[in-house]
């Protein structure tokens, strides 16, 4: 069953690896004028050597950067990007938790690369109980590379794990190549959806999925992704966002207003 919404005025953010070669000081001044009304941002290394940013709580640096944000009318939805692995332990990366509260954001983004399910609840428990503290919550997002590899395996740790903060995170590229299906998305724990698209087979190899979540993403629309069907599911329940990693040397902005433009376009069409 769908809802009825009014897309053409629904906010859009953009997630930082669209432009991670951009600062946070810059991407909050070129992400409105790309057309978008919040940002995500890299406070933590997705993986070994990924780039990120540091804002320290109580920094100069963060002080300036939340002036910025009320400068531009921006906000700061999600902070990416937690691991929770077999190593993880949750008191390690307070400081970022307490970084991203202070500059006004509400979610955290984490996946669940461990194979012992228990100390995988355990984890993600204590990491939502740790957000709490701060007024945040925390979204799991499914790889075909880790050990939460679908959606409804993500939607069954949040459900594991019980804590009222513990949201589930759809990205279309995850979601769809990965077997997801619209009808067994639970609207009651998703509150993010990002979009992108991808054309051809899906990968079958880690290496290959990790390639193409990199490096093979196109902007809404301009593949095969059933993005509109997705949006009819969620659109008006769950925040919405692009992530889609520039490939080459293409100007930021030009990059960052073609996403906007086409993910309004998928919006618009849809209602």
């Amino acid at each position: 069953m769908t809802h009825t919404v009014n897309m053409k005025d629904i906010p859009i953010g953009v997630a930082h690896f669209s432009a991670i070669q951009l600062p946070p000081s810059q991407f909050v001044t070129q992400a409105p004028a790309a057309g978008f009304n919040s940002v995500g941002l890299r406070l933590h290394p997705a993986f070994p050597g990924a780039p990120y940013y540091e804002l320290p709580q109580g920094s100069k640096a963060a002080s300036e950067f939340r002036a910025l944000l009320d400068g531009e009318g921006m906000k700061v939805f999600d902070i990416e990007f937690f691991v929770i692995d077999p190593n993880f332990n949750a008191a390690s990366v307070e400081h970022i938790v307490a970084a991203a509260a202070d500059i006004g954001a509400k979610r955290l983004s984490a996946c669940g690369d461990d194979g012992n399910y228990e100390r995988l609840i355990g984890n993600l428990t204590e990491f939502c109980q740790l957000a709490a503290l701060y007024g945040m919550a925390v979204d799991v997002e499914n790889m075909g590379w880790r050990a939460v590899n679908t959606y409804s395996k993500s939607a069954a740790l949040v459900e594991a794990c019980g804590q009222d903060n513990a949201g589930v995170l759809v990205d279309a590229i995850h979601f769809f190549r990965n077997n997801g299906n619209i009808d067994e998305i639970n609207t009651d724990i998703v509150r993010h959806v990002q979009l992108c698209d991808v054309v051809g087979p899906a990968p079958k190899r880690p290496e290959d999925m990790v390639n193409e979540a990199r490096a093979g993403r196109l902007a809404p629309g301009d593949g095969m992704l059933g993005l509109h069907e997705l949006l009819n599911k969620l659109a008006g329940r769950a925040t919405i966002s692009v992530e889609v990693p520039s490939v080459g040397d293409m100007d930021p902005v030009v990059h960052l207003t073609n996403l906007n433009l086409k993910a309004r376009r998928i919006l618009q069409s849809g209602s």
